[in-house]
């Protein structure tokens, strides 16, 4: 077991933080995002001990926070290596995110007090952000009903299926366009229910295009055929009042006709929200612009980890664009 170089401690006020899974794409932008920052100390497992039981117990037990860049079953092990120790967790993973003593990890829906205070983090999903981001605020508001049945569509880049999705779309540069989750039983769909609070599913459909990093989530509506469903204006509104304290969601202005994701774009952890709607006001579609590394994986971890070693925020948080 090894400290990362540039992770001298300082006069004991820095927080030691391991991140488990720390070769892994979501491990790699995080530990990115706090490496030379003097409020975290990075407690790092070199190659030979990073999978071992024994060096990850006693990581777990020396770190102020622990960061679960792993798959459910691996963070589940985490979470019972963890047990006895001072260590408060961010599982990145599936695996808590609507587990009941789990906080979920996004601050602006679940109450920055609330992550705040939290020994047990979950971090949200990446399609998850979007939909909750649009969703959940409204239906808290009473502009949209909790017994709908909503459709969600979403396009992200392929570095949110990890090394192995990676892989395939560098070496095989033909690949523009993938549609997955075809048996309607994605990994998200549980958590953006529960954290709507909705009364079903929403059937998702998720593509991946020929872009390393971005995510654009929709949620269309036929407003006119919705009972009890506020007008466009009303929706815009309240997404806008209800984000008009958040320094990392907001409400985006209004494109020139088309919305992008560029190929090259540069790492983002904040989120912009969009209202559309058809001249008659009897359709709409709700929009979230995110990068599924940002806001949707690293960026998030990292905002709730600020807030629970008792930081501003958006310290080291890459918002400018």
């Amino acid at each position: 077991m090894s400290a990362s170089p540039s992770s001298t401690r300082l006069a004991d006020m820095a927080h030691i933080v391991f991140i488990d899974g720390a070769a892994g794409t979501t491990g790699l932008e995080i530990r990115e995002r706090l490496e030379g920052r003097s409020e975290f100390e990075l407690l790092i497992l070199d190659d030979a001990n990073r999978k071992d039981p024994v060096a990850r117990r006693n990581a777990h037990h020396a770190a102020d926070f622990s960061i679960l860049c792993l798959h459910d079953d691996a963070a589940r092990e985490a979470v019972a290596m963890a047990q006895g120790s001072k260590t408060r967790i961010i599982d990145a993973s599936t695996a808590h995110r609507v587990a009941p003593d789990w906080v979920y990890g996004f601050p602006e829906v679940s109450g920055r007090e609330e992550v705040a205070n939290a020994p047990l983090v979950s971090n949200p999903g990446c399609y998850s952000t979007g939909f909750i981001a649009l969703v959940a605020p409204l239906v808290q508001l009473g502009l949209l009903p909790a017994d709908w049945a909503y459709c969600c569509n979403a396009v992200s880049g392929y570095s949110g299926g990890g090394k192995a999705l990676i892989e395939r779309y560098e070496a095989d540069t033909d690949i523009a366009f993938r549609a997955y989750a075809l048996q309607l039983g994605h990994k998200h769909v549980p958590e953006m229910q529960v954290r709507c609070g909705l009364a079903h599913p929403p059937l998702f459909v998720p593509f991946v295009i020929n872009a390393h990093r971005g995510m654009v989530v929709e949620v269309p509506l036929q407003l006119a055929a919705i009972p009890g469903a506020a007008s466009a204006d009303e929706l815009r509104d309240g997404l806008a009042g209800f984000y008009v304290d958040s320094p990392i969601v907001s409400m985006g202005t209004e494109p020139d006709g088309e919305l992008l994701l560029r190929a090259d774009a540069a790492p983002w952890d904040g989120m912009d929200l969009h209202v559309f709607a058809s001249a008659d006001g009897s359709q709409a579609r709700l929009v979230a612009v995110l990068d599924n590394l940002g806001k949707g994986a690293s960026g998030a971890a990292v905002q709730s980890l600020n807030l629970m070693a008792g930081l501003p925020e958006t310290t080291g948080l890459a918002l400018a664009r």
